[in-house]
Protein backbone atom coordinates (compact mmCIF):
# COMPACT_ATOMS: atom_id res chain seq x y z
CA UNK A 1 0.00 0.00 0.00
CA UNK A 2 1.16 3.31 -0.86
CA UNK A 3 0.36 6.21 1.15
CA UNK A 4 0.57 9.47 -0.35
CA UNK A 5 -0.14 12.50 1.99
CA UNK A 6 0.67 15.39 -0.69
CA UNK A 7 -0.92 16.26 -3.95
CA UNK A 8 2.86 16.77 -4.73
CA UNK A 9 4.37 13.63 -3.79
CA UNK A 10 1.56 11.85 -5.51
CA UNK A 11 2.26 13.71 -8.96
CA UNK A 12 3.76 10.54 -10.85
CA UNK A 13 1.21 8.22 -10.29
CA UNK A 14 -1.30 10.66 -11.05
CA UNK A 15 0.53 10.75 -14.06
CA UNK A 16 0.81 7.46 -14.59
CA UNK A 17 -2.86 6.87 -13.89
CA UNK A 18 -3.67 9.09 -16.77
CA UNK A 19 -4.05 7.14 -19.28
CA UNK A 20 -6.60 5.09 -20.68
CA UNK A 21 -4.41 2.20 -21.72
CA UNK A 22 -2.69 1.71 -18.24
CA UNK A 23 -5.63 1.99 -15.84
CA UNK A 24 -6.95 -1.09 -18.84
CA UNK A 25 -3.28 -2.57 -18.09
CA UNK A 26 -3.32 -2.30 -14.19
CA UNK A 27 -7.00 -3.94 -14.72
CA UNK A 28 -6.15 -6.97 -16.78
CA UNK A 29 -3.21 -7.45 -14.33
CA UNK A 30 -5.60 -7.38 -11.28
CA UNK A 31 -7.44 -9.67 -12.95
CA UNK A 32 -5.05 -12.31 -14.17
CA UNK A 33 -2.49 -11.74 -11.14
CA UNK A 34 0.37 -11.73 -13.49
CA UNK A 35 0.65 -11.75 -17.65
CA UNK A 36 3.76 -11.85 -20.17
CA UNK A 37 4.22 -8.57 -22.22
CA UNK A 38 2.98 -11.13 -25.14
CA UNK A 39 -0.46 -12.14 -23.53
CA UNK A 40 -0.50 -8.45 -22.52
CA UNK A 41 -0.36 -6.76 -26.04
CA UNK A 42 -2.70 -9.34 -27.29
CA UNK A 43 -4.97 -8.72 -25.03
CA UNK A 44 -4.57 -4.66 -25.98
CA UNK A 45 -4.16 -5.25 -29.69
CA UNK A 46 -1.52 -3.03 -29.67
CA UNK A 47 2.35 -3.34 -30.49
CA UNK A 48 4.75 -4.52 -27.87
CA UNK A 49 6.79 -1.43 -28.97
CA UNK A 50 3.84 0.47 -27.78
CA UNK A 51 2.92 -1.29 -24.62
CA UNK A 52 6.57 -1.28 -23.46
CA UNK A 53 6.45 2.62 -23.12
CA UNK A 54 3.34 1.91 -20.97
CA UNK A 55 4.70 -0.68 -18.76
CA UNK A 56 7.84 1.57 -18.18
CA UNK A 57 5.58 4.23 -16.87
CA UNK A 58 3.75 2.40 -14.66
CA UNK A 59 6.81 0.67 -12.82
CA UNK A 60 8.76 4.10 -12.44
CA UNK A 61 5.88 5.27 -10.44
CA UNK A 62 5.90 1.90 -8.34
CA UNK A 63 2.03 0.68 -9.34
CA UNK A 64 3.87 -2.41 -11.34
CA UNK A 65 6.69 -4.58 -10.86
CA UNK A 66 8.51 -6.57 -14.38
CA UNK A 67 10.63 -9.94 -13.77
CA UNK A 68 12.31 -11.90 -16.15
CA UNK A 69 11.08 -15.80 -16.47
CA UNK A 70 12.72 -18.41 -19.05
CA UNK A 71 10.27 -19.47 -21.72
CA UNK A 72 11.20 -22.10 -24.62
CA UNK A 73 12.25 -19.34 -26.81
CA UNK A 74 14.27 -17.24 -24.66
CA UNK A 75 13.60 -14.94 -21.76
CA UNK A 76 10.28 -12.91 -21.56
CA UNK A 77 9.34 -10.12 -19.13
CA UNK A 78 6.13 -10.67 -16.58
CA UNK A 79 4.30 -7.65 -15.65
CA UNK A 80 2.60 -8.04 -11.97
CA UNK A 81 0.55 -5.41 -10.02
CA UNK A 82 3.08 -4.38 -6.84
CA UNK A 83 0.56 -2.04 -5.34
CA UNK A 84 -2.52 -3.23 -3.32
CA UNK A 85 -3.73 -0.12 -2.21
CA UNK A 86 -3.07 3.71 -2.67
CA UNK A 87 -4.46 6.30 0.29
CA UNK A 88 -4.42 9.66 -0.45
CA UNK A 89 -4.85 11.21 2.52
CA UNK A 90 -4.74 15.45 1.73
CA UNK A 91 -6.05 16.39 5.48
CA UNK A 92 -3.53 19.06 6.61
CA UNK A 93 -1.14 17.95 9.45
CA UNK A 94 -0.06 20.63 11.14
CA UNK A 95 3.09 19.37 12.61
CA UNK A 96 4.23 17.59 9.11
CA UNK A 97 7.63 18.49 9.34
CA UNK A 98 8.20 17.25 13.17
CA UNK A 99 8.50 13.62 12.65
CA UNK A 100 10.94 10.89 13.60
CA UNK A 101 11.58 7.46 11.54
CA UNK A 102 12.56 4.23 12.41
CA UNK A 103 12.54 0.05 11.27
CA UNK A 104 12.10 -2.51 13.25
CA UNK A 105 13.44 -5.67 11.95
CA UNK A 106 10.87 -8.83 12.21
CA UNK A 107 12.81 -10.78 14.36
CA UNK A 108 13.46 -7.97 17.48
CA UNK A 109 10.38 -8.75 19.14
CA UNK A 110 11.13 -7.74 22.63
CA UNK A 111 8.44 -10.82 24.10
CA UNK A 112 6.10 -13.60 22.78
CA UNK A 113 3.74 -15.95 23.21
CA UNK A 114 2.75 -18.16 20.67
CA UNK A 115 1.45 -21.36 19.27
CA UNK A 116 1.92 -23.70 16.43
CA UNK A 117 2.07 -24.22 13.47
CA UNK A 118 5.04 -21.32 13.97
CA UNK A 119 9.01 -20.69 12.56
CA UNK A 120 11.41 -17.89 11.76
CA UNK A 121 13.58 -17.92 8.92
CA UNK A 122 16.38 -15.54 7.70
CA UNK A 123 17.83 -14.76 4.36
CA UNK A 124 19.64 -17.89 4.43
CA UNK A 125 17.69 -20.80 6.67
CA UNK A 126 15.11 -21.74 8.53
CA UNK A 127 15.91 -21.03 12.24
CA UNK A 128 15.83 -24.02 14.29
CA UNK A 129 12.96 -25.97 13.72
CA UNK A 130 9.36 -25.22 12.32
CA UNK A 131 6.78 -25.93 14.88
CA UNK A 132 8.57 -25.31 17.58
CA UNK A 133 8.01 -22.33 19.79
CA UNK A 134 11.56 -22.56 21.83
CA UNK A 135 13.26 -21.50 18.80
CA UNK A 136 11.82 -18.36 19.14
CA UNK A 137 14.48 -17.41 21.35
CA UNK A 138 16.67 -18.87 19.30
CA UNK A 139 19.74 -16.20 19.14
CA UNK A 140 19.66 -16.23 15.72
CA UNK A 141 16.22 -14.63 16.00
CA UNK A 142 17.62 -11.50 15.37
CA UNK A 143 17.91 -12.62 11.85
CA UNK A 144 14.45 -13.29 11.14
CA UNK A 145 13.20 -11.36 8.34
CA UNK A 146 9.61 -13.61 8.74
CA UNK A 147 7.84 -15.16 11.12
CA UNK A 148 4.67 -17.00 11.53
CA UNK A 149 2.22 -18.17 14.14
CA UNK A 150 -1.33 -19.63 14.48
CA UNK A 151 -2.05 -17.76 18.16
CA UNK A 152 -0.36 -15.59 20.40
CA UNK A 153 1.63 -12.40 19.88
CA UNK A 154 4.72 -10.84 19.03
CA UNK A 155 6.07 -7.71 20.90
CA UNK A 156 8.50 -4.70 19.60
CA UNK A 157 10.27 -1.94 21.95
CA UNK A 158 9.53 1.28 19.63
CA UNK A 159 12.14 3.57 19.36
CA UNK A 160 11.73 7.02 21.54
CA UNK A 161 14.08 9.60 20.48
CA UNK A 162 11.60 12.70 19.32
CA UNK A 163 13.36 15.57 20.94
CA UNK A 164 12.72 16.69 24.78
CA UNK A 165 9.57 18.80 25.85
CA UNK A 166 7.80 17.16 22.92
CA UNK A 167 4.46 15.16 23.22
CA UNK A 168 3.61 12.74 21.03
CA UNK A 169 0.28 13.37 18.29
CA UNK A 170 0.37 10.20 15.93
CA UNK A 171 1.97 7.15 15.48
CA UNK A 172 2.38 5.52 11.85
CA UNK A 173 3.04 1.93 11.81
CA UNK A 174 3.79 0.11 8.14
CA UNK A 175 4.04 -3.70 7.67
CA UNK A 176 3.78 -6.71 5.33
CA UNK A 177 1.06 -8.77 7.22
CA UNK A 178 -1.22 -12.44 5.93
CA UNK A 179 -2.76 -15.19 7.77
CA UNK A 180 -0.90 -18.15 8.75
CA UNK A 181 -2.36 -21.20 6.92
CA UNK A 182 -1.28 -25.01 6.79
CA UNK A 183 0.58 -24.64 3.85
CA UNK A 184 -1.16 -21.77 1.92
CA UNK A 185 -4.97 -20.56 1.61
CA UNK A 186 -5.49 -17.75 -0.28
CA UNK A 187 -8.82 -17.47 1.72
CA UNK A 188 -7.98 -17.99 4.97
CA UNK A 189 -9.34 -14.90 7.47
CA UNK A 190 -7.60 -14.14 10.36
CA UNK A 191 -8.37 -11.50 13.14
CA UNK A 192 -5.09 -9.83 14.06
CA UNK A 193 -5.39 -7.56 16.89
CA UNK A 194 -2.96 -4.48 17.48
CA UNK A 195 -2.12 -3.26 21.27
CA UNK A 196 -0.06 -0.17 22.37
CA UNK A 197 0.89 -0.28 25.84
CA UNK A 198 -1.29 -3.11 26.35
CA UNK A 199 -4.08 -1.22 25.44
CA UNK A 200 -5.95 -2.44 22.16
CA UNK A 201 -6.18 -0.30 19.78
CA UNK A 202 -8.03 -1.99 16.78
CA UNK A 203 -8.40 -5.50 14.69
CA UNK A 204 -7.83 -6.07 11.23
CA UNK A 205 -9.39 -9.25 9.44
CA UNK A 206 -6.42 -10.58 7.51
CA UNK A 207 -8.44 -12.09 4.10
CA UNK A 208 -5.31 -14.83 3.77
CA UNK A 209 -2.03 -16.71 3.86
CA UNK A 210 -1.45 -15.55 0.40
CA UNK A 211 0.63 -18.72 -1.89
CA UNK A 212 -0.72 -18.23 -5.57
CA UNK A 213 2.25 -16.57 -7.24
CA UNK A 214 6.03 -16.22 -5.61
CA UNK A 215 6.76 -13.53 -3.36
CA UNK A 216 8.95 -10.83 -5.54
CA UNK A 217 11.60 -10.77 -2.31
CA UNK A 218 11.68 -14.19 -1.21
CA UNK A 219 14.91 -16.28 -1.36
CA UNK A 220 15.74 -18.81 -3.70
CA UNK A 221 15.60 -21.56 -1.45
CA UNK A 222 11.96 -20.55 0.23
CA UNK A 223 9.57 -23.12 -0.76
CA UNK A 224 6.71 -22.60 -3.35
CA UNK A 225 4.09 -24.46 -0.97
CA UNK A 226 5.08 -21.73 2.22
CA UNK A 227 3.71 -18.06 2.83
CA UNK A 228 4.64 -15.63 -0.17
CA UNK A 229 3.50 -12.72 0.40
CA UNK A 230 0.96 -10.19 2.37
CA UNK A 231 -0.83 -7.40 2.06
CA UNK A 232 1.14 -3.82 2.91
CA UNK A 233 -0.65 -2.62 5.67
CA UNK A 234 -0.97 1.15 7.32
CA UNK A 235 -1.67 1.86 10.68
CA UNK A 236 -1.78 5.41 12.74
CA UNK A 237 -3.41 6.15 15.76
CA UNK A 238 -4.12 10.32 16.16
CA UNK A 239 -6.06 12.33 18.03
CA UNK A 240 -9.30 11.33 16.32
CA UNK A 241 -8.66 7.53 16.82
CA UNK A 242 -7.03 4.20 14.87
CA UNK A 243 -7.23 3.58 11.48
CA UNK A 244 -5.94 0.98 8.86
CA UNK A 245 -5.31 2.37 5.23
CA UNK A 246 -7.59 5.27 6.27
CA UNK A 247 -10.33 3.44 7.25
CA UNK A 248 -11.42 3.78 11.38
CA UNK A 249 -11.10 0.76 13.22
CA UNK A 250 -11.44 1.96 16.55
CA UNK A 251 -12.34 5.29 18.68
CA UNK A 252 -9.11 4.90 20.92
CA UNK A 253 -6.91 7.83 19.90
CA UNK A 254 -3.12 8.96 20.71
CA UNK A 255 -4.24 11.28 23.67
CA UNK A 256 -5.19 7.71 25.88
CA UNK A 257 -1.10 7.63 26.33
CA UNK A 258 0.04 10.63 27.60
CA UNK A 259 2.73 9.80 25.54
CA UNK A 260 6.22 12.34 26.01
CA UNK A 261 9.77 12.26 24.82
CA UNK A 262 10.20 10.41 27.73
CA UNK A 263 7.74 7.76 27.44
CA UNK A 264 8.23 3.99 26.27
CA UNK A 265 6.12 2.58 23.60
CA UNK A 266 5.23 -1.40 22.92
CA UNK A 267 3.37 -2.46 20.00
CA UNK A 268 1.86 -5.73 20.14
CA UNK A 269 0.54 -7.76 16.88
CA UNK A 270 -1.36 -10.88 17.38
CA UNK A 271 -4.33 -13.33 17.32
CA UNK A 272 -6.75 -13.55 20.55
CA UNK A 273 -8.12 -16.58 22.16
CA UNK A 274 -11.60 -15.56 21.92
CA UNK A 275 -11.27 -14.07 18.22
CA UNK A 276 -13.85 -15.29 15.59
CA UNK A 277 -11.13 -15.68 13.04
CA UNK A 278 -8.01 -17.39 14.51
CA UNK A 279 -5.98 -18.04 11.10
CA UNK A 280 -2.67 -17.18 12.19
CA UNK A 281 -0.10 -14.26 11.75
CA UNK A 282 2.83 -13.57 9.22
CA UNK A 283 5.02 -10.97 9.40
CA UNK A 284 7.26 -10.08 6.39
CA UNK A 285 10.53 -8.59 6.33
CA UNK A 286 12.23 -6.80 3.92
CA UNK A 287 13.51 -10.00 2.04
CA UNK A 288 10.38 -11.83 2.09
CA UNK A 289 6.96 -10.89 0.80
CA UNK A 290 6.10 -7.93 -2.17
CA UNK A 291 7.46 -4.43 -1.00
CA UNK A 292 10.95 -5.19 0.22
CA UNK A 293 10.77 -3.62 4.02
CA UNK A 294 10.86 -3.91 7.51
CA UNK A 295 8.20 -3.05 10.24
CA UNK A 296 8.31 0.68 9.68
CA UNK A 297 7.31 3.04 12.53
CA UNK A 298 6.32 7.18 12.41
CA UNK A 299 6.09 8.98 15.14
CA UNK A 300 4.81 12.55 14.83
CA UNK A 301 5.26 15.22 17.83
CA UNK A 302 4.89 18.71 19.00
CA UNK A 303 5.60 20.93 21.93
CA UNK A 304 4.15 19.68 25.03
CA UNK A 305 2.61 22.80 25.78
CA UNK A 306 0.89 23.27 22.25
CA UNK A 307 -2.41 22.12 22.38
Amino acid sequence: MLHITSLYDGLEIFKALGSDVRVEILMILLENNNMSMNELATRLNITNGALTSHIKKLESSGLISTSSESAGHGNQKICSVHLDRILIDLEHQEDFQNVYNTELRVGYYSSYNICPTCGLASTKAIIGEVDDPRYFEHPERYNADILWFTRGYVEYVIPNFIPSSQRITQITISAELSSEAPGVNNVWPSDISFYLNDICIGTWTSPGDFGDIKGIFNPDWWPPNWNQYGLLKLLFINKKGTYIDGLKISDVTIDKFNLDYRSGIRFRMGIEENANHIGGLTIFGKSFGNYGQDIKVSINYAPADKK
